[in-house]
C-alpha cells in the first residue's frame, strides 16, 4: 500500500479522453456574451475585497470502494471550517467531480489509476464551509465522463457555488458592490486550455472589460513532492505539456487579471508580486481524503487570505497554514509550515518580485 501511495504524488495515469468540442465556437460565443454586460463602472466598484483560497480538494471518492471519511464526511472540514469562511469570497479547486453515476474509461482492465467521484451530497459541505466559487477545470475533472462532470455542474449550481472550467465557461459573483469575474484553466482541451496563451488573454480581457476584479485560476506543473520550485519555460510530467506558467501568469495579468491562483502540483509553491498583483503559484493540498500521499510537503496546504482593492489592486494578505493528517483530514497547522516554505521558494524563485511573507505569515510587497 506504501509503495501505491508513493505512486500517487506523481499520478502516472492515463491521459483524460479526448472530446467533442468546437473550442474556437465556443470561445467566441463567450466572448461575444460578456461583450454584451454593461461594463463595471468606478463608482460601482466599491471597497476591499477580501477573499480566501484553497488548493486541491477532494473529499472522499466511492470509487474504489473504501475511500469515504468517517461520519460520510460529515465532520472532514470542521477544523478548517473558521478560516474558509471568514472571507468576502472563499475559492477551492474541486479536484474531481460531484456525481452518483457515471463510468471510468481511465482505468483500463486492471482497474489500478486514480479515478475520483465524491457523492453528490457532498457538495453541501463545501457550501456549508462557506465555498463560494469553484475551478472545475483540472486533470480529475472527467474521471467519470461528461455526463458525470454536468452532474457536478447542476450540484454546484443547485447549491449555489460558482464554477468555471470547461471551454468558454467563466462566472461572475458581486461582493458589496464589487463585481467580481473568475475564469479556470487547465492543460486539457476539455477545459479553458492554459496553453493556448493567446485565446486564454482574450478570454481574460473580455472578462476585465466589464469586471473591475478578475480571478483567475489554473491547474498546471508538475506534480509531486520535488515539484516546489516553478521553473523557467515549460513543464513536463511523464511527457505531458503542463505549461509555462511564469508566462502564462504574467500574461494573463497583461490581459487584466488582478488575482492568480494556481494549483496542480500538489505542494505549497512560491508567489510573486506583478504588475501590483499578487501570483501564487500552487496552494498544495488542503482536503484530499483517502487516496493522495502526504507525507512531506505534499501534507502542506494553505488557506490564502488576499486583500483586494476595489479595482483589484494587492493591498495585503496572510498564509494561514494548515496540515492534513491521518488519510487526509485538514486542520490549523501550528507550525506554521506552508508559510515557512513558500517565504524560501518565494525568494528563492522570484527573487526580484517575491512577496514578503513575515513570520506570521502575513503578505506584502516588497
Amino acid at each position: 500500500m506504501l509503495l501505491i501511495l508513493l505512486a500517487f504524488s506523481a499520478l502516472a495515469e492515463p491521459s483524460l479522453p479526448p472530446v467533442e468540442i468546437d473550442a474556437a465556437a465556443s470561445l467566441e460565443a463567450e466572448i461575444k456574451r460578456l461583450a454584451s454586460l454593461a461594463p463595471a463602472t468606478p463608482e460601482k466598484q466599491g471597497g476591499k475585497l477580501r477573499i480566501r483560497a484553497v488548493g486541491d480538494v477532494m473529499l472522499g471518492t466511492t470509487f474504489p470502494a473504501g475511500y469515504l471519511p468517517p461520519d460520510d464526511g460529515a465532520h472532514l472540514l470542521d477544523a478548517v471550517v473558521s478560516l474558509l469562511e471568514d472571507a468576502d469570497l472563499t475559492f477551492a479547486n474541486l479536484e474531481g467531480p460531484l456525481c452518483d453515476s457515471g463510468v471510468s474509461t481511465k482505468c483500463g482492465a486492471s482497474g489500478n489509476c486514480y479515478a475520483f467521484r465524491s457523492p453528490t451530497h457532498y457538495g453541501r459541505y463545501l457550501k456549508d464551509a462557506g465555498v463560494d466559487l469553484v475551478s472545475t477545470a483540472n486533470n480529475h475533472a472527467r474521471d467519470f465522463g461528461q455526463a458525470c462532470r454536468d452532474e457536478t455542474h447542476a450540484t454546484l449550481d443547485a447549491l449555489g457555488i460558482a464554477w468555471s472550467g470547461p471551454v468558454g465557461t467563466t462566472t461572475t459573483l458581486e461582493h458589496n458592490g464589487v463585481r467580481v469575474g473568475m475564469v479556470a484553466f487547465h492543460t486539457d482541451p476539455g477545459s479553458n486550455h492554459l496553453n493556448h496563451t493567446e485565446n486564454a488573454a482574450k478570454l481574460v480581457a473580455a472578462l476585465a472589460a466589464v469586471h473591475p476584479v478578475v480571478i483567475v485560476s489554473f491547474h498546471g506543473g508538475a506534480e509531486g513532492s520535488r515539484a516546489i520550485h516553478v521553473p523557467h519555460g515549460t513543464e513536463t510530467f511523464y511527457s505531458e505539456d503542463r505549461g509555462n506558467l511564469r508566462e502564462f501568469t504574467h500574461a494573463m495579468i497583461d490581459a487584466g487579471a488582478d488575482l492568480i491562483l494556481g494549483h496542480g502540483p500538489h505542494v505549497p509553491r512560491a508567489m510573486e508580486i506583478y504588475k501590483g498583483r499578487l501570483i501564487a503559484y500552487s496552494l498544495g493540498n488542503f482536503a484530499t481524503y483517502g487516496r493522495f500521499n502526504l507525507k512531506g510537503h505534499l501534507g502542506s496546504g494553505m488557506v490564502l487570505e488576499v486583500e483586494l482593492t476595489g479595482d483589484g489592486g494587492f493591498a495585503g494578505g496572510k498564509i494561514l497554514s494548515t496540515r492534513q493528517e491521518g488519510r487526509g483530514i485538514p486542520e490549523p497547522d501550528g507550525e506554521a509550515r506552508a508559510a515557512d516554505l513558500v517565504r524560501l521558494l518565494s525568494q528563492q524563485d522570484f527573487p526580484q518580485t517575491h512577496v514578503q511573507v513575515g513570520q506570521d505569515g502575513s503578505l506584502a510587497a516588497q
